[in-house]
């Protein structure tokens, strides 16, 4: 065997040892999802079941907490994509000598832990709550309060989506637009909003991502009620079930799903945009013996 074969078959090895370990976990607890075992295990295999779906539609936390976090995902989304694109704009406008101390501060909230965030957040709108006056349970609604939370760093992470995206902005269409009588607004809401909409629509999902998984920032936050993530934590304190393993088939299928539909559109968009250019290319082609 030569040193080329020997090169081969180790990167080949390389390969599958790290796949198994990425995907391995996932693989088993998708299959324990069918295991009549009461245990989330494959081993030993007791028998093929699908009740762990229907236990799991039963479940009434899990259910709740899936609304619950679907709510307050809409919610930060709400809240941290304008604030995300807000701190963008700014910090393309102001000088270059203030824009580190600016970055350095909007973007000082992803560095601290989620712990903080969620003990600040309730001790500030509950001293807040009492200086105006409100009651305790007005100050402290769980959605409010949850979303207000999570909100103080997740527009950090759509802030630096959105400059991701304006720093490769061409400022002369804004100047166009207004030598040709554009207000500000109609340059906003028709040439920047255009350009900035593959960077909104990454950062509705990261928003929404962010927030559902959350838990450091929500355990502090939502007293009264739970999210789908804190509902597992308290579950895998008593023991757990193949009710999670078959929510986790439930969230893969539908991240699958959900993959293979924007690289279909994805594809669609980029075979219309080669046709757009055969197109135009033929046209101009056609059009030279013309102008010749």
């Amino acid at each position: 065997m030569t040193s080329s074969q020997i090169h081969k078959w180790v990167i080949r090895g390389y390969i599958l040892l790290f796949f198994t370990y990425l995907f391995g976990p996932l693989i088993i607890m998708s299959a324990s999802a069918f295991n009549t075992s009461s245990y989330p295990t494959i081993t030993p295999w007791e028998g093929l079941t699908l009740h762990w779906f229907s236990d799991l539609a039963n479940n009434e936390k899990i259910m709740d907490g899936i609304v619950n976090s679907l709510i307050i995902g809409v919610g930060v989304i709400a809240v941290s994509v304008p604030m995300g694109l807000a701190g963008a704009i700014m910090m393309m406008q102001v000088p270059d000598r203030v824009r580190p101390l600016f970055y350095t501060i909007v973007v000082s909230p992803v560095l601290i832990p989620g712990v903080i965030l969620g003990i600040s957040t309730v001790i500030f709108w509950d001293r807040l709550g009492e200086f105006f006056g409100l009651s305790y349970e007005t100050t402290n609604d769980p959605y409010f309060l949850t979303i207000l939370g999570q909100s103080t760093f997740i527009s950090a992470y759509c802030m630096l989506v959105f400059i991701a995206r304006l720093q490769r902005f061409d400022k002369t269409q804004e100047e166009a637009a207004l030598d040709l009588g554009a207000t500000h607004v109609q340059v906003f809401w028709k040439v920047l909003i255009p350009f900035l909409r593959p960077a909104i629509l990454s950062s509705i999902v990261l928003a929404f991502l962010t927030s559902f998984e959350n838990y450091n920032t929500t355990i502090f936050t939502m007293v009264a009620k739970g999210t789908l993530t804190t509902e597992l934590a308290s579950m895998n304190r008593f023991g757990i079930t193949p009710e999670i393993s078959a929510l986790a088939v439930v969230i893969l299928g539908l991240t699958l799903f959900g993959a293979v539909i924007y690289e279909i559109r994805k594809r669609r968009e980029e075979a219309a945009e080669e046709r757009s250019k055969a197109q135009a290319k033929m046209k101009k082609v056609k059009a030279e013996p013309v102008a010749a």
